[in-house]
């Protein structure tokens, strides 16, 4: 077998018979499988050393074959493979880690690769997903290069497998519409959101390992095709992460709408978040037509919770917010 099956054609063919004949002589299995009884011989003994088939010889008689359950003498093999198949995949994973940290060191090539083209970027983005194992980061900016969020359905597979998604959107992209729904079904399946008023770049930092960042400005976006950086492990990606986690933390969590109860001092989820868009900085206007209610119906929510929270500011009840941790 050089193809790594556990039998080659002739061996599975024969099982078989010989599993529809229940027992057989080589003569009649060769006479089944139209094979020459030599060769028919040869593939029973085959099988016979893969402990398949069992045979009962009595003296003067052609010997009798008779099939043996697969499972348990396959199973054992199979289970081998599957730990040598394991153990030569972590060589490799190790192997490969030795080598992009020995070329890190000599080559800076293989430090950045430059992806030209949305779709060669929208491909790249949603294989980084899927072979996330840990965390994922995202600065998310309006206007997106190569995938809009709503096509980005990788981040529901991801999340399913355990992998943790941070993702800060720009203000102007809770504006616009839809966006506010595909946001709040991300942060359903495990998503942490969190927004700000803009962001220096757009990233996608996968397993603090790869980060994928646009090369060519905003205002110039519409000359040419998108091209973007493929950054692996060194002091540009550590200055990225650290770039990463410092917006995060002056970002604001967007909570998601639902219809839970209220918490302990009144606070609904719905008026949560309300409150984390217009904390975010989000327009009445804006907030009225994604939440898909009047503005008077914004104003009265916001002056429930005002008087909650025993201001009388929209300012003041941001600085309650933060102090009673509603966000």
């Amino acid at each position: 077998m050089h193809d790594g099956s556990l039998l080659d054609a002739d061996e599975e063919q024969a099982y078989r018979l010989l599993v529809g004949l229940s027992v057989a002589r080589s003569a009649e299995l060769a006479e089944v499988a139209r094979l020459p009884q030599p060769e028919a011989i040869e593939v029973l003994q085959r099988l016979q050393a893969k402990g398949l088939v069992t045979v009962t010889a009595q003296p003067g008689d052609d010997p009798v074959f008779r099939a043996l359950p697969p499972d348990v003498a396959l199973g054992t093999t199979l289970l081998r493979r599957q730990e040598s198949l394991e153990s030569a995949r972590k060589t490799v994973a190790s192997l490969s880690e030795e080598f992009r940290l020995s070329a890190s060191r000599r080559d800076a090539h293989h430090l950045v690769e430059v992806i030209v083209g949305a779709a060669p970027l929208r491909d790249r983005l949603r294989d980084l997903q899927e072979s996330a194992r840990s965390e994922i980061l995202w600065f998310c900016r309006a206007n997106p290069l190569a995938m809009a969020g709503a096509e980005n359905t990788e981040e529901y597979g991801a999340l399913s497998r355990g992998v943790r998604y941070r993702a800060i959107y720009e203000r102007a992209l809770l504006e616009t519409p839809g966006e506010l729904d595909t946001i709040a079904e991300g942060v359903s399946w495990g998503e942490e959101a969190r927004t700000l008023p803009t962001l220096p770049v757009r990233l996608a930092i996968v397993d603090r390992a790869t980060a994928v960042c646009p090369l060519v400005r905003d205002e110039e976006a519409g000359i040419g095709e998108p091209t973007a950086a493929v950054i692996g492990r060194g002091q540009l990606l550590d200055a990225l992460l650290a770039l990463f986690e410092s917006q995060w933390e002056a970002a604001t969590p967007v909570k998601l709408q639902s219809a839970e109860a209220q918490d302990p001092e009144g606070l609904d989820d719905n008026e949560r978040f309300l409150l984390s868009l217009l904390v975010a900085g989000v327009p009445d206007k804006s907030i009225a037509s994604q939440l898909g209610i009047s503005r008077r119906t914004v104003q009265r929510r916001l002056d429930r919770m005002m008087a909650l929270a025993g201001v009388d500011t929209r300012t003041g009840l941001a600085f309650q917010a933060a102090r009673r941790k509603w966000l």
